[in-house]
């Protein structure tokens, strides 16, 4: 299947998503995307690390050192009680637009 690049505005969405089920690290995240869209999503370093340093700033995600799997130190960014709610706001409407996309191809 072909890589897929990511519709503009899904990234935060995506990020969020994973760092709901507890902290990791930037590499892991885009590893764990990666193996959640089954391989058509890929998520580069050059969008990565930018939208994880907006989404600190914005206070979603906190970050702290520590140690990753191979020993090496590694920020572990993990959701914020506003990045829970900000995950809720993207997903309503990241549902609505698919909805409305969904109406539109069925329409024509």
């Amino acid at each position: 299947m072909a890589k897929m690049e990511l519709l503009q505005g899904t990234l935060d969405l995506l990020v969020l998503q994973v760092l709901s089920a507890g902290p990791m690290h930037g590499f892991g995240i885009a590893q764990r995307i990666h193996l959640l869209s089954q391989d058509v999503l890929r998520v580069e370093e050059g969008s990565l690390y930018p939208a994880l340093y907006r989404m600190e700033q914005r206070g979603w995600i906190k970050a702290e050192w520590g140690q990753s799997e191979n020993n090496r130190r590694a920020k572990f960014y993990s959701l914020t009680r506003v990045g829970v709610k900000q995950l809720e706001t993207e997903k309503t409407s990241w549902n609505k637009l698919a909805l409305a996309i969904g109406q539109v191809l069925q329409g024509s």
